[in-house]
């Protein structure tokens, strides 16, 4: 089949059941695992917003006039804490009132080790899995992006921000009592809460409490050496599927990060 790749889907079961969309295919890929799969970049890419051919992919799968002028693409959904809507300058004032002035959590997650992070309330737990979480669990509800940009940004003080992606792919991290870990952080965080909460208003920010979620991943074995295939380089990804985990499969070859690759036109076999 080919068609242009977008970010795989999944669903949270006792294993995550992960699809990868071809085009107007949807794959489902627990099933082929241990057997070859075969990727061919055909060299097309087109815009996943605009659907225009592009030489080069910008913001995981944008043309370069979508990713100057669309607000998904804007600096602040990397640095939340530096939302401009306020201001009049956000360049889709519609799309940040559906997707950033709406309620957000803070979480914590266990991916290749304890980490915080933000999400919209409508997309946990699928930003978990993207991120091959193996816990999480929220820890605040906020009132806006920007807002769980500023509580980010106090807890990554204490604990990392960003998942090494190398370690994700070596194997599953020990089990981490995350609620232990937000309490030694706490008291070190008041005073920026309380100064987040003068600013936005006392309900900006509340602190939840809720069950940690497990996530377990379809993966038969995990490499000892990470090779990292590239659609740029080498326009072939082929091998036996051993796993997928996060956005990325993992073959006996090496692994590919999917999402990297939104709008890359791509033959399959299996």
């Amino acid at each position: 089949m080919r068609g242009n790749l977008e970010k795989m889907t999944a669903s949270l079961q006792d294993t995550v059941q992960y699809a990868l969309p071809v085009g107007e295919h949807a794959v489902p890929l627990n099933e082929l695992l241990g057997q070859r799969l075969s990727l061919h970049f055909t060299g097309a890419i087109h815009c996943c917003a605009c659907g225009r051919k592009t030489r080069k992919s910008y913001s995981q799968g944008h043309c370069y006039p979508c990713m100057k002028s669309l607000a998904r693409c804007d600096m602040c959904i990397l640095k939340p804490e530096t939302c401009h809507f306020d201001q009049g300058t956000c360049r889709e004032p519609e799309w940040g009132q559906s997707h950033c002035l709406v309620p957000h959590y803070v979480y914590l997650a266990n991916t290749s080790g304890i980490k915080v992070g933000i999400t919209r309330h409508s997309q946990i737990p699928t930003r978990w899995i993207d991120q091959g979480a193996v816990q999480a669990t929220p820890v605040y509800k906020v009132a806006s992006r920007r807002i769980s940009g500023e509580v980010e940004v106090a807890i990554a003080g204490f604990m990392a921000d960003k998942t090494n992606w190398r370690a994700l792919l070596k194997g599953e991290p020990e089990k981490i009592d995350l609620a232990a870990r937000l309490a030694g952080v706490r008291d070190e965080i008041a005073g920026r809460l309380d100064g987040i909460a003068a600013q936005f208003g006392a309900q900006a920010v509340t602190a939840v409490d809720e069950p940690v979620t497990e996530i377990n991943y379809p993966v038969l074995e995990y490499p000892g050496k990470i090779v990292s295939h590239n659609f740029d380089k080498n326009p072939d990804v082929s091998g036996i599927l051993l796993g997928i985990k996060g956005q990325y499969l993992i073959f006996d070859t090496g692994v590919i990060n999917v999402r990297k690759y939104t709008g890359y036109e791509v033959e399959l076999d299996f």
